[in-house]
């Protein structure tokens, strides 16, 4: 056998390894491909064009088809009215992600300027902002919004409203605490030095650096606060029959659970993709922000 001569060393080359390519693609092309991200943009891709989707309307009733089983004609089945539950679920897509967005940029004014103020001016400007927002936390989230819909009512708006003012306490905290360590930076400094009023050095300097810290977190808000709608929802705090809207669809669906497991799984089931392509959308966009 005649042994074939050996590759000099300085013409050896390592063959490139399964997957870095893709490992050194840009963080937001990684962010962008990723199945939190794709999964996500389906569901607002269906929440947005519910009405060209859902074979029928959310609230078109049909006692003949009632309780019928996921099948071609109905593919998530159809409720005690013989609504189709696959529209309807479509439809409170729609619902939930207005309430998440609305609620959270509600949330996020209030607790980001509180928390700007509070951690700024300090004196008697922190005392007050943040006994307000320590009363806001010694109840739970969901306790505090229960109580705020009982006192306006049930309705979406109030429900939006309740879970918004239930949730600006955590903005408040996260931000008066990265004003501080801002409010002694050398540039800030510096610009107090030279007459610059104290609103226009947070809009020019503190907020821009507030800034990833709080939509990486507004991000994993929108999933916590769409849970809570939910359960308003399902206690029949939040939206009105016959309003599509999950947790009221999980509701509906517990007196025919065991003959119709479909009317509750499947909105059940949408809360839980949902939340969790949010929480893992915001992990990764942590991650690329670098907001710790």
């Amino acid at each position: 056998m005649v042994d074939r001569p050996s590759i000099p060393s300085r013409f050896a080359f390592a063959l490139p390894r399964p997957g870095r390519a893709w490992a050194n693609a840009p963080a937001w092309l990684r962010l962008a491909l990723s199945p939190s991200t794709i999964g996500l943009a389906a569901i607002v891709f269906l929440a947005a064009f519910a009405g060209f989707i859902a074979p029928y309307g959310p609230a078109e009733v049909d006692p003949i088809n009632a309780l019928m089983p996921p099948s071609a004609d109905y593919l998530m089945g159809t409720d005690l009215f013989g609504r189709d539950v696959f529209s309807r679920v479509v439809y409170g897509g729609q619902l939930s992600l207005t309430i998440g967005l609305t609620a959270t940029a509600i949330g996020a004014t209030i607790g980001v300027l509180a928390g700007v103020a509070s951690g700024y001016f300090g004196s008697w400007t922190d005392g007050v902002a943040m006994r307000v927002m320590d009363v806001l936390l010694a109840f739970p989230g969901t306790l505090m919004a229960i109580v705020i819909v009982a006192v306006l009512g049930p309705s979406t708006i109030n429900l939006i409203l309740a879970v918004g003012i239930a949730s600006s306490p955590g903005y408040a905290r996260l931000v008066r605490s990265l004003t501080l360590r801002l409010r002694h930076a050398d540039y800030v400094t510096a610009a107090e030095i030279t007459g610059v009023g104290p609103w226009t050095i947070i809009a020019r300097h503190v907020l821009p650096n507030l800034r990833n810290s709080v939509i990486v977190y507004a991000t994993l808000d929108i999933a916590t606060v769409i849970l809570i709608a939910a359960g308003l929802g399902f206690l029949g705090l939040g939206t009105k029959p016959p309003t599509p809207e999950w947790g009221l669809m999980v509701a509906d669906g517990r007196e025919t659970l065991q003959i119709a497991w479909w009317v509750t799984f499947f909105p059940g089931l949408a809360i839980l993709v949902t939340t969790l392509c949010i929480y893992a959308f915001g992990e990764r966009l942590a991650d690329i922000l670098d907001a710790k």
